[in-house]
Formats: structure tokens, sequence, C-alpha cells
């Protein structure tokens, strides 16, 4: 399936800010199920300093602004093509060895709740049983937009039984990692089926598996990515792959708006 994506983050703010410094992930990959035909990246108000591929792999660009900027504007657009692979996405690569993904991060700590979603898990060959945990996530716990924020742990989202897809993200990459299997956190873009217009990226979940390599599960939807998934960029949790991410000085309050289309 060709995609076509139209991405645009403003910032806004109320006073001169007279530095800050934007890291992005906006450049999706080429390779294994997707292919990258066209895509461009435009910045306003800002300057791109350094380029460079992080430990995961992703395509990572750092920008700066300064002399009192009251907008910072980062538009992307472009198409990819994506096949439709069950949600395989292949072997290990990059940077990063395999076994870093087995160890948990502050957001994806499995606590007594998420052990218990884990335990509950049957025996059986291990695809199923990933599959049967993100169904058990997708039970337990709500999709609720509003529900959390960036900062929400696995385990607190499990405690207020709602969440996003952040949320289900994280809970299935603790209890995978508990029972024994490397997982990742993936961002990305969705093609909906009612809707063009979008606010947010997506995000999901992949566990290594012997045999088969990286397999994704969209818990929120309950299915694996197929050719209406585009990947952005992976790593242990969101913190590694969100799209775009600051710091800034200054007291100026900071108003944010997104427009995403992603359409066939």
């Amino acid at each position: 399936m060709l995609l076509k994506i139209s991405h645009r983050t403003v910032y806004s703010y109320d006073a001169p800010v007279p530095y800050a410094l934007q890291r992005i992930r906006l450049s999706p990959p080429s390779g294994g199920i997707q292919t990258v035909h066209a895509w461009s990246l435009e910045v306003t108000g800002a300057t791109e300093e350094v380029r460079f591929f992080d430990q995961f792999g992703n395509d990572t660009r750092l920008l700066s602004v300064s002399g009192d900027a009251q907008a910072i504007e980062i538009a992307v657009r472009g198409e990819v093509e994506v096949r439709d692979a069950s949600g395989v996405t292949g072997p290990h690569s990059g940077f990063a060895p395999l076994w870093l993904f087995e160890r948990p991060t502050s957001l994806t700590t499995a606590g007594a709740q998420i052990r218990e979603i884990a335990g509950s898990i049957a025996g059986g060959e291990d695809l199923g049983r990933l599959h049967a945990l993100s169904a058990a996530v997708r039970d337990r716990v709500a999709y609720t937009v509003g529900a959390t924020d960036a900062a929400t742990s696995a385990e607190d989202a499990v405690s207020q039984g709602e969440g996003v897809c952040q949320d289900h993200s994280h809970i299935f990459l603790a209890a995978a990692r508990s029972l024994g299997f490397p997982a990742r956190y993936v961002s990305g873009y969705l093609r909906l089926d009612d809707t063009v217009e979008q606010v947010a990226t997506h995000a999901w979940a992949e566990a290594h598996l012997a045999g088969l390599g990286w397999v994704g599960f969209d818990v929120s939807n309950g299915i694996s990515p197929d050719a209406r998934y585009v990947r952005l960029a992976t790593g242990r949790d969101y913190r590694d792959a969100m799209p775009v991410s600051g710091i800034r000085l200054g007291q100026a309050q900071e108003q944010l708006e997104v427009h995403i289309t992603v359409e066939q």
C-alpha cells in the first residue's frame, strides 16, 4: 500500500524564547517491509545543527532556536510504500544489542499487576503466547484519550485501568520482557479507515522471536501491524522513539498544534 503522509507541528510562545533545543525523529527508514519513495522535512524558526543515526538506527536531527523566536514549525510530508508481512519486520540489526531490549526502563518496569498479567498467559508456542498477552493487556486497560500523559509508567496505567496506545505498548513491553522476550517500542503513523485527519502519531510494540525476528503487536487495535502502518523510530520505550522532544530557556508559555493526515 502506498501511503501519503503530512505532519505539521507548531510550537507557539506568548513571549520570546532566548534558546531552545529540539530533537526530532520524523524521517521513516527504508528497508524491510517499507520503502520511502519521497520525504521532505522543513523547519521554520529553528536551525538544524546536526543529523545522525542513534544507537537504535533512528534518523535523528537536532534543531536549535536562538534570537528570541516566538514560533517553531516542523513540517514533514512524503510517500511510503508498505508491504503487509503479518507484523513480521525481520531480524535484529543496528548498534544496540538484542539483550538491551530485555532490560526494563523507568516507564516499563513490571510491578505486581503486570507480573499478574504475564503470569496469566498459558504455555504453548511463543507467537500464540504473545498474541494472548496483547489481548490480555487490551482487556485489562481500556483505551481512553487523555487518561494519561507522557510520564505515566506501565504499572500506573494498569492501576488506572485506562490509557492510550503509548500505555498499551509500555505494558506489553514490560510483560513480554518479564516472560523472557526482547521487546521494543515503535512510533509511527497509521492510516485509519474512518478519517484522514489525525492529531497524534501512533505507537505499537514488537517482540523478538527466534526464527522470525521482530514481530509487531498493536495492542490498542488488537492486531499485528499491516500495510497501513508506517514506522518512524524504535527504542526501549517512548522516550527513545518519541518524534519530537526538547528543552527551552525562559518563562514563556507554550502552545502546541499538531496536524497529521495519512491517506492511501
